[in-house]
């Protein structure tokens, strides 16, 4: 807004926290909408956000989610996401393995009632044959049973797993790195698990994971953005924070491309921002280039951090 807003337009921001629950982030939704919202950042995770793109899609309503990875999440026209897709964090993450010769006797721990980890996983399983990984333990956990992981661990250690892959959130991960100790790699729910509250970091060093952003990147447009951010939040941005952030200047660049103006109807401002999302090209924060398809997944190279020293470093 300082600098001028959207074609010379300010933004007018109004938030709402869905507490990760479908209900709750129908609630929301419905909130916003009587509040005269006219399109939509949202939502952070993909259970949520699968129910909130009935909504939208019926409303036809623009929406642009900046971290739910389960493909229905966006199944709709009106819907793209600045993340990876679940599929393709489990086909990235089983070729970097295979790629760099990591390791080929991998186990899997992972949250079946989770569509994010759940989805990830298939992937990961169906692109890790071709790739010549040898999955030699696949051990489920779900929502209900997520504080205790002693059975999935010591069927890990027993099928002689070099590695194990993670494709689940950092709290349930920093549970499993307690107990266990070879190679182990994540996704982007990995991001986090440094300033976890009375986690012992030395247990992640090493710990591999695929994420769009880290803080402690060198370069110029990062570093502004967490000064800007310790400033104004005092905490370090996660990924979370960085492709909201990124989110906001995509609308920006597409709106504006499009010539949207406030007075246009929702559907109309819909229809033009569809099409203008697949017309612009940026460097942002979590990509140096992203583009999108019509379908609304982002094309954008993936990146791989190692925990090195209690910090987050660049995997070469």
């Amino acid at each position: 807004n300082a600098a001028g807003g959207i074609n010379g337009k300010k933004i007018e921001y109004k938030f709402q926290d869905d507490q990760n629950d479908t209900e709750k982030s129908v609630n929301a939704y419905n909130s916003l909408k009587d509040w005269g919202m006219q399109m939509l950042v949202g939502t952070v995770t993909s259970n949520p956000c699968t129910a909130v793109v009935e909504q939208t899609h019926n409303d036809n309503m623009f929406q642009l989610t900046p971290s739910a990875t389960a493909v229905e999440s966006i199944q709709y026209d009106n819907a793209f996401r600045m993340c990876f897709s679940d599929p393709n964090q489990g086909i990235a993450s089983a070729d970097y393995i295979a790629d760099h010769k990591l390791a080929s006797k991998i186990a899997v721990i992972y949250n079946s009632s989770d569509p994010y980890s759940s989805g990830i996983y298939q992937k990961f399983a169906a692109e890790a044959k071709p790739k010549g990984l040898n999955i030699v333990a696949a051990e489920a956990f779900t929502a209900d049973s997520k504080t205790d992981f002693s059975v999935q661990i010591q069927k890990a250690k027993s099928a002689g797993a070099e590695m194990v892959f993670l494709p689940i959130y950092y709290q349930e991960a920093s549970l499993i790195l307690a107990h266990f100790t070879p190679k182990y790699f994540g996704c982007d729910g990995m991001d986090g698990i440094l300033a976890l509250d009375g986690f012992d970091k030395s247990l992640a060093e090493d710990l591999m994971f695929l994420t769009p952003f880290t803080p402690d990147s060198k370069d110029d447009k990062t570093q502004t953005f967490v000064k800007a951010y310790k400033k104004a939040f005092k905490d370090t941005p996660i990924q979370f924070a960085a492709d909201a952030y990124d989110c906001i200047y995509t609308i920006k660049a597409a709106a504006e491309k499009a010539k949207i103006t406030p007075d246009m109807s929702i559907s109309d401002m819909s229809d033009a921002l569809k099409k203008s999302m697949t017309e612009i090209e940026l460097s942002c924060l979590t990509a140096k280039s992203i583009k999108w398809s019509a379908d609304g997944e982002p094309t954008k190279e993936p990146t791989v951090v190692v925990v090195k020293n209690g910090a987050y470093d660049i995997a070469e």
